[in-house]
């Protein structure tokens, strides 16, 4: 529970007991809503195996313990790999989603389904109790390990919570309308709540596709490409430089900054180690050195090197 692999193993394993024990609510109740709950737990948790590898194989890149033919095959790390599962996951939920609300809608319009309410019940409450306790335990881990991984799946766990009580909310009303008036109305009470559940969930992984798209297109954090530009331009003012060049990327947890230091033709000779006493100047003023950090400093008389 204190590293982000450990964490996402045991979300893994919860995930696929709570999707299987939902599939076997969902047909012996005749929930399609609660079917749907399970098959998109399942898809989460597919994703999160390969968010697991991921973070593995990051992991051990940065601490420099990769080893075999993979890591020689990808000598600048894996940190693109991150935004590219981040994405996908989303981009499947979101697909499932708009699946699901497309049935949905199909069986309101053919007259609802029967539903067992009891068994429904059941279900919702064992499911809220153990989303609710998986999203404390996952939030709780993150202030430490500050995981977009482990903030996706805490995320993810918020969302079932949420979700299944929304659920279980229809349940007991079509529970306690049963032998009314109203009772007409239970066919309907499983689809119209799946189709809720699914017009709530479709935009929710949104800012995370969006995220993903930014950093696989490696757009330009401005945040980042400011500090770096007021950190370079300091340094071009102590040390009599022309002007320097500066290129940004976020690349999921990695930090990708490449810094070129316009030098005057006439300037001074300096020996090597001078050189690399500014290069770890500037690598403290520009700070979050670690293992995904990659920084390149280099020193031309040469614009166009730098262009």
């Amino acid at each position: 529970m204190k590293t982000e692999q450990g964490l996402l193993r045991i979300s893994i394993a919860v995930t696929i007991v709570l999707a299987g024990v939902g599939i076997l609510f969902g047909i012996l109740s005749g929930s399609f809503a609660i079917v749907f709950d399970g098959v998109y737990a399942l898809t989460d948790a597919a994703m999160t195996v390969v968010a697991l590898l991921v973070s593995n194989l990051i992991a051990s890149s940065a601490t420099g313990s990769g080893k075999g033919r993979l890591v020689k095959h990808f000598t600048m790390g894996f940190w693109h790999l991150e935004p590219m599962v981040l994405g996908l996951n989303g981009i499947l939920l979101t697909g499932a989603a708009i699946y699901a609300l497309i049935n949905a809608i199909g069986s309101i319009m053919e007259g609802g389904r029967p539903l067992n309410f009891d068994q429904a019940i059941i279900y919702a409450v064992v499911t809220i109790i153990v989303t609710v306790a998986m999203a404390i335990v996952a939030t709780r881990a993150n202030r430490t390990l500050k995981s977009d991984f482990v903030a996706l799946d805490a995320k993810a766990w918020m969302m079932s919570a949420g979700l299944t009580s929304a659920l279980l909310v229809a349940f007991v009303v079509g529970y306690f309308i049963q032998g009314t008036a109203h009772e007409w109305l239970s066919p309907y009470i499983d689809p119209v709540a799946l189709a809720l559940v699914c017009l709530v969930i479709i935009p929710i992984p949104a800012g995370t596709i969006r995220q993903a798209l930014a950093d696989i297109l490696l757009v330009t954090p401005g945040d980042l490409k400011s500090h770096v530009d007021a950190v370079a331009r300091t340094v071009v003012e102590r040390h009599g430089f022309l002007s320097h060049r500066a290129y940004v990327a976020r690349v999921g947890r990695g930090r990708q900054i490449e810094l070129f230091f316009i030098v005057p033709e006439d300037f001074p000779p300096r020996k090597l180690q001078e050189w690399d006493d500014i290069r770890d100047e500037i690598g403290i003023a520009i700070g979050d050195e670690g293992p995904d950090r990659w920084l390149t400093i280099a020193f031309t008389t040469d614009p166009e090197w730098a262009d």
